[in-house]
């Protein structure tokens, strides 16, 4: 039986379409809200044999394992089309300091982080066309220069039009009509009407003189008038008339508002953030580069390095070159790569070995994830040699002025990015710069470390540097793995270890979904417990599942119930298919805005396939963040994962 016809009998058992109202989903079960309870046939769910158990209550919960995304699209598809009653009213999440801004943050990434392919892509489209007419390939004055070179410049003037679709997307608006709102703003006929000699007026009221081109706070306040404007017209409207009265009432109100308030305030806002920046570069100079690129493995770690995007952006936008975060962003990526290949050369064991070679790469070409989370911020001493060679590469990259000309993470692949066709010598001083963060680091890295002293190590618990002594035998890996294997798995969080049993929830407490231990915690900071890559991250960021390299399953359910606070109270730092290591940090959640929710914040740590493996843990103590939490013996690999 296949996904789909079981999905047909799961919504047959709880009453058909007509009788759910609503139906969510978590990290392993269905959760369906019913009109009516009395149709559910308990006996029947449990027979269909995807189903690993049910669940009654306030909703009735069918139980299907890793696989709930595959249910829940399969049973959306055979609802859709179907009348649903209103969702069941959520508990609301108390606003708080942190909650604003972790709210401000994720409107700021979901904005912002989606366009940068299609500006960096158009960054180095410019700087490689630069390049071939500096080489006497291309003549800048010709008409192949200028039609070349429109490519790219139309991205960037039509800026706010990208931003408005994602603005748009992130706020649930009507796409179309958000574009055609600031669309406005970039037509030639209102452009050209607003600039002519004398300006324009509307009804004795003079329009605005302003250049929207590239800017995009105009354009995010323009669509978040539009959110406001579409609900209310929705609400209070005939149905048979909104395809064309809710659109029409939004150009009316929207846009006289942005062409006379919205759009002048916008473009104010982003010359002050632009200003802000360039003046603080300015009166700092290198030593705002070095800061910079000394704090960025800190702010990237808690993904506060987002907030620097939209005046960034603007910055290019403005003064077509950015000086201050890429540049620093160069220094502090070349030194991951130059620390993390240190590691490689000085450390004994072979599985950090091959972690910080991976990494090292990585970050030559601009992606410092997995050297930040996999080598550097776990070893103090790796920690101290990125930071020497950030700060020596970012004061040499400051004092020497070194700019760049796209927004993109600078890297090996992106180095044209420093082409400027006024100064060779920008390229020049930024490729010294590279060299002395990489030897800088690589050096102080070479120099301080020691495996003994090693966190990633003393997770893994091989701190000997003979842990990996069979290396010699890897040529024979496939006996190796058909060898029972051991794992240990560290906690996730800080707090008192309880039993699964103790747990109200019976899909945990039973043994259902695996063996494993509950954490009551002291702090709402959720790093992985194995290394390994994400296989389920879901949108409410109340849960994670991490398949190891051995194919052991590991979830960690952040709260009870907490599915219904559709993320609010949660941060993640990693997202589905990533790889991570063991105490890389991977969710950050709001303990108090969860409680206030009237919800458990306790968290089961669930081993979701021991078949085979023998777990062992102890309950009743007090557990540090990253200390060992379970301990797997007698594991076995096969090639559908652990048996």
């Amino acid at each position: 039986m296949n996904i789909s016809s079981e999905a047909a009998e799961i919504l047959e058992h709880v009453g058909g379409s007509s009788n759910v109202s609503a139906l969510q989903h978590c990290s392993t079960r269905l959760r369906f809200t019913l009109s009516d309870d009395s149709p559910v046939d308990e006996a029947a769910l449990k027979s269909i044999p995807g189903v690993l158990g049910v669940v009654r209550g306030p909703q009735t919960q069918v139980i299907v394992g890793g696989r709930v995304l595959e249910y829940y699209r399969a049973v959306e598809k055979l609802r859709s089309g179907s009348p649903t009653a209103a969702a069941a009213e959520k508990p609301r999440t108390p606003w708080t300091v942190k909650r604003v801004g972790s709210k401000v943050l994720d409107f700021v990434v979901s904005v912002f982080v989606p366009i940068i392919p299609a500006i960096a892509g158009a960054g180095i489209f410019k700087s490689l066309l630069v390049l071939a007419a500096a080489l006497g390939w291309i003549d800048r004055e010709s008409d192949s220069y200028a039609l070349i070179a429109a490519v790219p410049d139309a991205v960037f003037a039509f800026l706010p039009l990208l931003v408005a679709y994602t603005t748009a997307k992130k706020l649930d608006v009507n796409r179309p009509v958000a574009l055609g709102s600031v669309a406005l703003l970039l037509f030639p006929g209102f452009t050209s009407l607003v600039t002519q000699d004398g300006g324009a007026a509307l009804f004795g009221i003079p329009v605005p003189v302003v250049n929207y081109n590239a800017q995009v706070f105009p354009a995010i306040l323009a669509v978040l008038l539009l959110w406001g404007a579409e609900r209310f017209f929705t609400k209070f409207s005939w149905p048979p008339i909104r395809t064309f009265y809710v659109p029409l009432m939004c150009y009316l109100v929207v846009a006289p508002a942005t062409v006379f308030l919205i759009g002048p305030f916008g473009f104010e806002i982003g010359d002050l953030f632009a200003g802000l920046l360039f003046n603080f570069h300015n009166t700092f100079g290198w030593i705002a580069v070095a800061l910079l690129a000394a704090i960025l493995p800190f702010l990237i770690s808690v993904g506060m390095h987002k907030p620097l995007l939209p005046p960034t952006i603007t910055t290019m936008a403005t003064y077509g070159k950015e000086s201050f975060y890429l540049t620093a962003s160069l220094a502090h990526n070349i030194a991951e790569a130059g620390a993390s290949f240190a590691v490689a050369v000085r450390t004994r064991n072979q599985v950090l070995r091959a972690t910080a070679v991976s990494a090292g790469f990585s970050a030559l070409f601009g992606v410092t994830e997995p050297a930040l989370y996999g080598v550097t911020l776990q070893n103090r001493r790796a920690l101290i040699a990125v930071l020497a060679g950030a700060i020596t590469s970012g004061a040499y990259l400051g004092i020497t002025l070194v700019d760049t000309f796209a927004i993109v993470s600078p890297g090996l692949a992106s180095f044209s990015m420093f082409i400027d066709a006024l100064d060779p010598w920008n390229l020049i001083h930024a490729l010294i710069g590279l060299v002395i963060g990489a030897a800088v680091s690589f050096i102080v890295g070479v120099v301080l470390w020691k495996d003994s002293d090693s966190g990633t190590l003393r997770v893994l618990g091989k701190t000997d540097g003979h842990a990996n002594a069979g290396a010699d035998a890897g040529a024979d890996a496939a006996a190796v793995s058909a060898q029972p294997r051991a794992l240990t798995i560290v906690s996730p969080m800080q707090g008192e270890v309880v039993e699964l049993a103790s747990l109200g929830d019976g899909v945990f407490s039973t043994g259902v979904l695996g063996d494993g231990v509950a954490i009551r915690p002291a702090d709402g900071r959720v790093v992985a417990p194995v290394s390994g890559t994400v296989t389920s991250l879901l949108d409410s960021q109340h849960a994670i599942g991490i398949r190891t390299d051995d194919g052991v399953e590991v979830l960690v359910h952040v709260g009870m119930d907490t599915v219904v606070l559709e993320g609010a109270p949660f941060t993640t730092h990693v997202a589905q298919g990533d790889r991570v290591e063991a105490g890389q940090p991977v969710i950050d959640a709001d303990l108090d805005a969860i409680a206030a929710a009237g919800l458990d914040t306790i968290t089961p740590i669930v081993v979701v396939n021991t078949a085979g493996g023998d777990a062992q843990f102890d309950t009743g103590q007090h557990v540090n963040r990253g200390a060992s939490l379970i301990s797997l013996t007698n594991i076995k690999e096969t090639a559908h994962g652990t048996v």
